[in-house]
């Protein structure tokens, strides 16, 4: 069978063997580009994304990674507009991974659509299956932040540090704990009054501008 093939039926939620060779190659290949892009930090912007481009799906303008990333695959990623990523984040995106503009994640987010089968032997014979991931708009993932696979994160939703999420989290709330569970509603009063809310920040030109260390910090508590 191949890649694509195989690529097809791991989508399709069915169990599959994560040990043929198509897969064991494509997981490599993944380890290579994202070691090169890890390599690549302080060189231009557009340089690094070119790398993006040929690891993962769908790339939007504006998105950064601080040092390491590391994913599955890759070709499963779809990134929109305006992310970033804080240290050693991890996508593992057999099932597929789709995340909106304007996303923040703290350090170590995990991401993780696959699971092994619970059937010890089928399990030590490489049986697998996968369930997507979808992340909304404006949506922040504080640090050590695992999500698991199936889960869907709703537009401008905020999930706590150290939280586990195991299922579907509604947009505009807070959600914490292990499991993550919605603490209260996202509500007018949020707002500080900040006077550079609604303009666009991102990179600069040709550089790494202030979504590098700038951002280091972000990791709800």
């Amino acid at each position: 069978m191949t890649l694509e093939a195989q690529r097809a039926h791991i989508l399709s939620g069915r169990m599959y063997n994560d040990l043929t060779g198509e897969l064991v190659e494509a997981r490599r290949r993944a380890v290579l580009l994202t070691t090169e892009y890890n390599n690549g930090f302080g060189q231009p912007q557009h340089d690094r994304e070119a790398i993006l481009r040929r690891l993962l799906r769908e790339v939007g303008r504006d998105c950064h990674f601080e040092p390491t990333f590391r994913c599955e695959f890759g070709f499963n990623i779809s990134i929109g507009d305006h992310f970033y990523a804080n240290f050693d984040c991890i996508m593992l995106d057999g099932g597929g991974i789709t995340i909106g503009h304007r996303v923040l994640f703290g350090p170590r987010v995990g991401i993780y659509t696959s699971n092994h089968a619970i059937d010890a032997a089928e399990r030590a014979a490489g049986a697998c299956y996968a369930k997507p991931v979808t992340i909304g708009d404006r949506v922040w993932i504080g640090g050590d932040v695992t999500i698991n696979q199936g889960v869907t994160i709703g537009d401008d939703t905020i999930i706590g540090s150290g939280s586990v999420v195991t299922r579907s989290i509604p947009s505009g709330v807070i959600a914490v704990g292990s499991p993550a569970r919605v603490l209260r509603a996202i509500t007018e009063a949020d707002k500080s009054g900040y006077r550079n809310a609604g303009q666009r920040s991102g990179l600069q030109a040709g550089g790494e501008g202030p979504r590098g260390s700038a951002r280091q910090g972000a990791s709800m508590s």
